[in-house]
């Protein structure tokens, strides 16, 4: 059982990824993952983990298929809330589906909502329309996918609804520098700790990827920032010092109000 407001321990895997093959990134990752267990709460994977950034209908799965099984497996023999998004097709639609797979083999879906156009992602997949906060050990963490982080009034954090904002991200080496800026602002404006996990390496589009995934207090000051190189890594996020810093710095109470519109 958790205890309410203990300290929240999050890893994030940050990786090479085999372009359209679910099965041999599954291998790959299951053999790094070995020795989490017992050592975090909390796994991020890359988007698309299992395939790569790609507009194809290769590697894609049912909500229930292998890969998903394949994360309630690792989420329960590590005892991790495990985190990632897949290639579905559900219905006959594509969709950048998040998942985030409890323990207990309860899992909370995501629908990337921001669909990058310049990719081409618009033409194949279709966008979520819903936010998604997931409880877990008495925090709670809202999960987005990659190119949402430009978009700050999806990110809101109306309310304080969340402590842990967490992108899971292909996201090409030529925008690095806006990768990292845009995840500090996105921990300042919203008083919460941010999580950004990329992959490393080069796409079948050759596209490279340069990593720099991070870890962000929410005064958006780095825990940890890496560059290009592959490594998991494990952060312990205090609740007591962001509870006090938004008590000494309430600046969620002058938010100004919005709607969002479909």
């Amino acid at each position: 059982m958790s205890t309410p407001n203990q300290d929240l321990r999050v890893s994030y895997v940050q990786t090479d990824l085999v372009w359209e093959d679910p099965i041999a990134n599954c291998a790959n990752l299951e053999e790094r993952l070995q020795g989490l267990q017992g050592h975090t709460d909390v796994v991020v994977l890359p988007e698309m983990f299992s395939t790569g950034f790609s507009m194809s209908e290769k590697g894609a799965e049912i909500s229930g298929g292998p890969t998903v099984q394949w994360m309630k497996l690792q989420a329960q023999r590590l005892d991790v809330l495990l985190i990632g998004s897949v290639k579905i097709k559900d219905s006959g639609i594509y969709y950048n589906r998040l998942f985030a797979v409890h323990p207990s083999g309860k899992i909370d879906t995501y629908d990337k909502k921001h669909l990058f156009r310049m990719g081409q992602e618009d033409g194949f997949y279709t966008a979520g329309q819903s936010q998604t906060i997931i409880s877990y050990k008495s925090w709670r963490i809202a999960a987005f996918i990659c190119y949402d982080l430009r978009f700050p009034v999806w990110s809101r954090n109306v309310g304080l609804q969340y402590d842990l904002a967490i992108y899971v991200a292909n996201w090409p080496a030529a925008r690095t520098h806006a990768w990292s800026s845009l995840l500090r602002a996105r921990a300042i404006e919203n008083l919460a700790y941010v999580v950004g996990v990329n992959r490393i390496g080069v796409d079948g589009n050759q596209l490279a990827y340069e990593g720099a995934s991070s870890f962000v207090t929410f005064k958006g000051e780095d825990m940890l920032a890496l560059h290009s190189n592959e490594a998991i890594e494990t952060q312990s996020l205090s609740y007591e010092a962001l509870t006090d810093f938004r008590a000494k710095f309430p600046a969620h109470l002058d938010a100004d109000s919005f709607t969002l519109l479909p």
